[in-house]
Order: C-alpha cells, then sequence, then structure tokens
C-alpha cells in the first residue's frame, strides 16, 4: 500500500487524486403520439459517460462493465429501469486513463420519471479485472513495476470480492443511494454523476503473506467505493473519443459515427471493436473544427466550419472500400449535444488510436530539444519530444476556444522550458509516427498534489518526492483562481459557483465553495491543511496534510501559469504498524495508540463511533490464499465488540487519517482502519 508520511530530510509521496467513474446523464427531448393511438411513454435523451482518476501505482484498472439501471423513488430493485447495456463482447474500460475525464458510452433514451437509487454491474469472472502497475510506482509499493496482475499466470492474484453467479458468468453489482433525485423531464437537461472512488482505500488492497511473501490484490465494488456526486453536463470534460463515421449530414454539419473500444489487452497493431452505439457530433460553426488527415504527410491542420471535407474523405473512402476512423476532441453543450473541436481521421484504427495517451511519467523540459515520457497501459514509458512547431491545449469546457487555440502560443519549446508540464498531468498527444515529434499536446487535467504546505489566502504550496528524484517538484506554488472565475453549478439551486472550492475526500457533498464568500473558503481551507502528527524517529516520521489540485491555465491573478480551480483534501495512510495500546471506548470515541517501524513514540487514533460520523473499518483475512475484506459498523455494539477484539495489543493495523491538533495535543482522526485476521500481511 501507499504511503504519504513524511521524514525531515526525504519523504515519500504517492499522486492519488480523488478517483471516480462518472455517470453522466443529459437528458432532453421528448415523444409524441398520433391520433386514436395510445401514448407513448415519454422519454428524455440520455447521454451517458463514465469518467475517474488518476493512480501513481496502477497503469490499468481494466473493468467490464455490463449494466446501469436506475430504481425509481420508492421502488425496489425489482422495479429498477436498465439505461445501459454493454455491447458484446463487454469493452474494458481503463479506469487510469479516465482521470476526472467522462468517457462517453452512447446516447441512449430513459422513462421520465424520478429516480433515487443506481445499480451498476460488473462482469466478475477470473481475468474480467485486471490490473497493471505503473512504470514508476511509489516507494513501498507491494507489487513489481510494470506487471499484469489477473491475466495469464497472475490470474488468481485478483480476487473480485463479493462476486456472484455461475463459473463464467460471475458479475458483482454496486447499488448506489443518489444524494439528490434524479429528475427526468422530457424537455430540461439533467447530469447524475456516480463516484468509482479508485483511490479510496478498500477499493484495491494489496496483502503480502507474512509466512510466504505471496501477494494477492484484492478489488472491492462494493460499499463506500461508488457514490453519488452532483455534476453538471456541461462543465464535464471529455475524453477523447473513437469511431467509425456512418454518415456526414446532406448539409456538412454533422457527422454520424459508431462508437469504437479499443481491443483490450492492447495489442500492436491496435484494433477496434464497432459498437452499435450511435453519437451525433456537430462542427463548430463559429470557433472552427481543426481537421487532421492523418494519413497525410505532412500533417498538417486545417481550421472548417463544416465536414464537408469529412464527407469528401469519407465518399472517397468507401468507394475504394476503406473504413474511415476517427478520433474527436468534443465538448458537450448545455442542452446535451455534442461539437467537436478537433477531428482526427484515418483508414486505419492504429493510425489514430497509436497517439500516446496516458499520464506524464517524466519530463525532460529545459534545452533546445525538451521531452516529456507518457506511460501507457502496459505501465512502460512513451517518449515523445516536442519542437517549437509543438502547440500544447488545455481542456476548457466552458471556452468554446480551448479546443482550437494552443495556450503554448507559437513555440512548444519555451512552454515547456517554463516548467508547465509536470509529472501526474494526464495527456493525449498526437505525433509524428517516424520521428515522435509532438505535432499537439492535449493537457486533459493538469493536476499538481501531495504535501501542503505554507497556505495562505493568495496560494499554498505542494511538495511531492516521486521514486525517480528528478520529476519531484518541492514547495511548488498554486495561487488560487480569481474570485469570479465561474467554477460549476450547485445541483440543488442552479445558482453559480465563482471561484475557488474544496472538500474533503471523506464527505465530497460537502462542499466548500466560492461564490459569494470566497474569502471565508480558502480560509476555512487554510484552517483545514494546518495539522500535523510525529511518530518520532531519526529523521521524525510524520503524518502531514495531504491533498489534490486541478487547476486551469492563465486565470487572473497569475499570467501565464495554473491556478487552483478546486481541491480535495485526503487522509494520510501510513505504513502498516502495530497497535501498543489497544482499543478502548468513552464518550462515543473509540481510540487506541499505534507505533510505526522506526518510530520512537506512540500515536493516538481516534474513531468517532456516532452514525454519519464514523469511519470505515475493515477487516482483512487471508485464509488458504483467499482474501476476504469485511465492513464493520461501529456504531454498533456488535461492531465495536469486533473492533475491541482485533484492535488488541500488537495487532498490524494500517490506519488512514487526518492529522488534528486539540490543546496542544495532536493526534490522527481516523478515515479508514484495517485490522488482519488469519495470515498476518507482512510489515
Amino acid at each position: 500500500m501507499k504511503s504519504r508520511i513524511s521524514n525531515v530530510s526525504t519523504f515519500g509521496l504517492v499522486a492519488t487524486g480523488l478517483t471516480a467513474m462518472t455517470l453522466s446523464l443529459a437528458c432532453g427531448g421528448g415523444s409524441s403520439s398520433g391520433v386514436n393511438a395510445p401514448a407513448a411513454p415519454q422519454t428524455g435523451t440520455v447521454a451517458m459517460s463514465v469518467s475517474d482518476a488518476s493512480t501513481e501505482d496502477w497503469a490499468t484498472v481494466g473493468v467490464k462493465l455490463l449494466s446501469i439501471a436506475l430504481i425509481p423513488q420508492g421502488g425496489t430493485a425489482a422495479s429498477a429501469v436498465t439505461v445501459y447495456t454493454a455491447p458484446t463482447p463487454a469493452p474494458t474500460v481503463n479506469l487510469v486513463q479516465l482521470d476526472q475525464l467522462s468517457e462517453i458510452l452512447g446516447n441512449l433514451s430513459v422513462p421520465v420519471g424520478t429516480y433515487s437509487k443506481a445499480i451498476l454491474s460488473l462482469s466478475a469472472n477470473p481475468g474480467d479485472v485486471y490490473l497493471t502497475s505503473a512504470a514508476d510506482p511509489s516507494t513501498g509499493f507491494a507489487g513489481t513495476a510494470a506487471t499484469t496482475y489477473g491475466q495469464g499466470s497472475t490470474v488468481s492474484q485478483v480476487q473480485v470480492q463479493h462476486a456472484t453467479g455461475s463459473t463464467g458468468s460471475k458479475t458483482v453489482t454496486a447499488t448506489v443511494n443518489l444524494v439528490q433525485d434524479l429528475v427526468v423531464t422530457a424537455n430540461a437537461s439533467n447530469a447524475l454523476d456516480l463516484e468509482f472512488d479508485l483511490s479510496h482505500p478498500a477499493f484495491i488492497v494489496g496483502h503480502t503473506s507474512v509466512s510466504d511473501g505471496s501477494l494477492v490484490w484484492a478489488v472491492n465494488f462494493n460499499g463506500a467505493m461508488v457514490r453519488h456526486h452532483p455534476c453538471h453536463v456541461a462543465n464535464m470534460v471529455l475524453r477523447h473519443l473513437y469511431g467509425t463515421v456512418t454518415t456526414v449530414s446532406t448539409d456538412n454539419t454533422a457527422l454520424t459515427i459508431s462508437k469504437d473500444f479499443p481491443t483490450w489487452p492492447i495489442q500492436s497493431p491496435e484494433t477496434e471493436t464497432t459498437s452499435s452505439l450511435s453519437l451525433p457530433i456537430l462542427a463548430d460553426s463559429t470557433n472552427g473544427t481543426l481537421f487532421f488527415n492523418m494519413d497525410s504527410s505532412p500533417i498538417t491542420p486545417a481550421t472548417v466550419h463544416d465536414f464537408s471535407s469529412l464527407a469528401t474523405l469519407l465518399a472517397a473512402n468507401t468507394t475504394a472500400g476503406k473504413t474511415t476512423y476517427v478520433r474527436l476532441v468534443t465538448r458537450y453543450q448545455a442542452n446535451g449535444t455534442l461539437v467537436a473541436a478537433r477531428v482526427y481521421t484515418s483508414t486505419t484504427f492504429n493510425t489514430v488510436f497509436v497517439n500516446p495517451e496516458g499520464h506524464v511519467l517524466h519530463v525532460s523540459g529545459s534545452g533546445a530539444s525538451p521531452s516529456f515520457t507518457v506511460e501507457n497501459e502496459y505501465g512502460r514509458g512513451v517518449k515523445v519530444n516536442v519542437t517549437a512547431a509543438t502547440n500544447f491545449y488545455f481542456h476548457t469546457p466552458a471556452s468554446a476556444t480551448s479546443g482550437v487555440t494552443p495556450i503554448s502560443g507559437s513555440n512548444g519549446v519555451t512552454f515547456m522550458n517554463s516548467g508547465y508540464l509536470a509529472r501526474g498531468f494526464k495527456v493525449h498527444t498526437t505525433v509524428d509516427p517516424t520521428t515522435m515529434d509532438a505535432i499537439d499536446v492535449d493537457i486533459e487535467i493538469a493536476k499538481y498534489d501531495g504535501v501542503i504546505s505554507n497556505a495562505n489566502t493568495s496560494s499554498f504550496d505542494y511538495t511531492h518526492l516521486f521514486a525517480t528524484a528528478g520529476d519531484d517538484y518541492t514547495n511548488f506554488n498554486l495561487p488560487y483562481v480569481a474570485p469570479t472565475t465561474p467554477n460549476g453549478i450547485d445541483p440543488s439551486t442552479g445558482d453559480a459557483y465563482t471561484g475557488f472550492k474544496w472538500w474533503n475526500l471523506g464527505y465530497p457533498t460537502l462542499l466548500n465553495p466560492g461564490s459569494s464568500s470566497t474569502v471565508t473558503a480558502i480560509q476555512s481551507f487554510v484552517n483545514a491543511v494546518g495539522g500535523s502528527v510525529s511518530f518520532g524517529g531519526t529523521p521524525a516520521i510524520n503524518a502531514v496534510p495531504y491533498g489534490v489540485s486541478y487547476n486551469t491555465w492563465n486565470d487572473s491573478p497569475t499570467t501565464p501559469g495554473w491556478n487552483a480551480l478546486f481541491s480535495v483534501l485526503e487522509p494520510t495512510p501510513l505504513p502498516l504498524g502495530t497497535v501498543s495500546t489497544a482499543w478502548s471506548l468513552a464518550s462515543g470515541i473509540g481510540s487506541f495508540q499505534m507505533t510505526l517501524p522506526k518510530g520512537t513514540q506512540a500515536v493516538t487514533v481516534d474513531l468517532n463511533t456516532a452514525a454519519e460520523s464514523a469511519p470505515l473499518v475493515y477487516q482483512i483475512d487471508r485464509t488458504s490464499g483467499v482474501v476476504t475484506i469485511s465492513p464493520v459498523d461501529i456504531t454498533t455494539a456488535a461492531g465495536q465488540s469486533a473492533v475491541a477484539a482485533g484492535l488488541a495489543k500488537n495487532a498490524i493495523v494500517k490506519v488512514y487519517g487526518v492529522p488534528q491538533s486539540s490543546n496542544g495535543n495532536s493526534y490522527l482522526m481516523a478515515y479508514v482502519v484495517f485490522y488482519y485476521t488469519g495470515t498476518n500481511a507482512s510489515m
């Protein structure tokens, strides 16, 4: 597991970020009935997508989403309405590539009504869920770099929790109670955001046996791993979309594609599965759409205001018996329609796919010939060269021109030498395949994360020390966005947020927005990141405030540069430790003390047992090579009794907590606690 423990001289950190799988529903349109005909049920058009965020330790978290159903208000699972069914064969979605991005699954129809729950079904046979570790994972990562688990000889090392069904047809479901009911009407847009929390400590649990050193990854889709977080469709950042062109409208204003899913595991050359999911996409008649013919040489983009050139190319390819594949950069309009900012086309799927996509692994940003390395799905780095002609773009859904206007001006080398690209950014590049020179670099997500320090009402600092020291940033200063900067919409009132906002990872619905009280939101953030806890040792082992910030480009008062749009505070994960003073309960607060290897003093860990405030406690049992993750409800007498037995003196324990200070005393407020039974985990 990961460590965010700091020492005086050096410390290892992990770039997890808020990890989410997002289901977004944009509803509009309606239906009508003919004379003397029974009325057809009204429906809303559903633009459905999934999204996620990154983890430093994994290059691939591959899952097969089989179906999504919505339960009407007051209904049961039996009354659920299925709104998405995967094509056959079900495609694999790599959640790591969807770093706060949404991948469109299709436009569907949902019956008008009010829905209060959602049910997700995933395939859970051996090999259906697999993991590929990163090329340069965090210090202390239990696995081996660039290694795939859950396939071939390692298939038994990935164990999906709570799977049901017969061999070959195993599935696992996750039911989510919506924080706010989803109201689907025939003539309005709406959105639903369901988060798959990959960074949740109990989502992927690594267990290395203390007796024989064998490693098992337990993947858990139940409980808090999926939750509801309100969103607005017009603010969604969309991942590049792959498709097969089926038609261009007669007036050339729109194209229609069949959604393509890349083959998993990735092949060379890559192939696709073309689905029956159909998507209409408009040209940007006002700002223009950049059009790239990837089969031409040199590859020179053209700005178009309709798809007449694509219609000509499609007709020629069809006459020659060739298929026209596309990769598109798109954005949603408030009414749920899709507009293309950029279109890349080729007669081979591999040509539009092969351009490196992933998180920036290393940056060499100085000198006349800078470069950076993108981590692919294999957990391997792909080096990309930057030239003066390279254009850098940044996704900004609210800006219609961001998809066609480079932020790097006319010189990509200057952009790199200015330090504007950092490890952990999510990018999708377009390269010349013969030289690997970047034609353009689409920065989809710009994020900094790590230890937070020096927070004040103007800015704060991040320090992140990676396993590869050359990627480090130390005391990187990040100003907040301007108080007037648009920053989302309150889904319950429709009011616009402006300025910086933040929330605690454990409480995603308790947003601290800017709006009319930006200074108050910033000040509350400053107050929240002021604690630390020491376990002693030489050098001292400290648990410190940690977070991740997602940023926007060129926002006042910093021009040019990055500004914090929103931040998420994350609990500090400690290494495996030992209970030094057993659990006890007083006045509704359970507590115990723990020590860490190489530490010299015990630290108190508090667990609130009140409903709605209790941390998540899990019993991790390994028996005969099988790992079982069992949640323990410490708001009940039975749960408290189980925890008292599990947190006895000398028990092995793992804690994720937030440093706190009160009356001169420092302690950890627990967010997640693991205790172990059966075969102990190796420390």
